[in-house]
């Protein structure tokens, strides 16, 4: 079976649910969205979500959950990033390695990354991101060694804040011979850096895993017609559409994957984990509509729960229902 290694921001995330969403405006947090902010400011909210609300905590990272995800199910997985030499960062590492992926970790005096997660009643998530040590991974540290004995090198999206890196890194895996996936992350993220994700897809990125606000924020075409714009530029391309499921397409096969029934909790990881359902059924050798019908059961599972972490019961229940298939 094919061997997956993922690349993004060592994060933990700190979650708690909040009864409205002034606290959001309060601390000027566009809801769905992820803020950029510095440390001080980090430690202060993670401080204030104790505090006010209580919270867990659990790895994080968009990247780092997919790979979690693929470990949970049986594919070999790995994580490259960077982390503190700080109490946190060994929490990160002992959970990635909790979930049967392997930890690829440079270490840093600065603090480790977090992510601070508020979760409203709709079950819509909010993100106040501090990448701390994560944002610290550069060029320097993508060597071609790094990329020995893996077939897929999967790209979370938000690393296009850092792009002598993130360019350095698919250049790399390309050379070696990786098929390269990435995810959109977020439909702000893209706006933002629409020009340079555009390069990215068209020279080297295979798969492209994107929401349909991400997918218009890049195209600025509704699903379908995105959909058909992206797999134009790459092997694979999926679009995600909520509650109407997903939208997939490989040169001329085109397939649609309906949405699967969920009671929603928190839509946090998400797609991380349809991206992690859907890997597994790809290196799988299975066909497109298997790949998402996959990638929908995972994520509407982790939608039950707070978080992104699912307990072994739950796991041996889409366990379960993956053999049906």
């Amino acid at each position: 079976m094919k061997k997956i290694l993922g690349i993004g921001s060592a994060l933990v995330d700190f979650i708690a649910q909040i009864p409205n969403e002034n606290i959001l405006q309060e601390m000027r947090l566009p809801k769905g969205s992820m803020t950029y902010v510095d440390i001080p400011t980090a430690l202060k909210i993670t401080e204030m979500m104790y505090d006010q609300f209580g919270c867990q905590r659990a790895s994080g990272g968009s990247a780092a959950n997919t790979m979690s995800g693929l470990g949970q199910l049986d594919v070999e997985a790995g994580f490259l990033s960077k982390v503190g030499n700080d109490e946190v960062g060994q929490f990160f590492e002992k959970q990635m390695a909790d979930t049967h992926v392997k930890p690829l970790m440079l270490k840093s005096d600065t603090p480790t990354g977090r992510a601070m997660t508020f979760v409203t009643n709709d079950g819509e998530r909010t993100f106040a991101t501090c990448l701390g040590a994560a944002i610290e991974l550069c060029a320097d540290d993508i060597t071609p060694e790094l990329f020995d004995g893996w077939d897929i090198f999967y790209v979370e999206g938000y690393l296009v804040a850092n792009p002598n890196m993130l360019n350095k890194a698919v250049q790399t895996a390309k050379k070696a011979g990786l098929k390269i996936a990435i995810d959109m992350a977020s439909y702000n993220v893209v706006e933002e850096s629409r020009d340079y994700f555009m390069q990215l897809i068209e020279n080297y990125i295979d798969y492209v895993f994107a929401n349909e606000q991400e997918a218009f924020a890049l195209t600025g075409m509704e699903p379908l017609q995105a959909l058909d714009f992206l797999a134009s530029r790459c092997e694979i391309a999926v679009v995600k559409v909520g509650s109407k499921g997903a939208y997939i397409k490989r040169g001329n096969e085109m397939v649609t994957v309906a949405p699967m029934k969920a009671n929603v909790i928190d839509t946090n990881g998400a797609g991380d984990m349809w991206a992690a359902g859907f890997l597994a059924g790809l290196v799988q050798d299975k066909d497109l509509k298997t790949c998402g019908t996959m990638g929908g059961i995972v994520a509407a599972n982790v939608i039950e729960v707070l978080g992104t972490k699912m307990d072994a019961a739950r796991w041996k229940k889409i366990h379960e229902n993956l053999a049906t298939l």
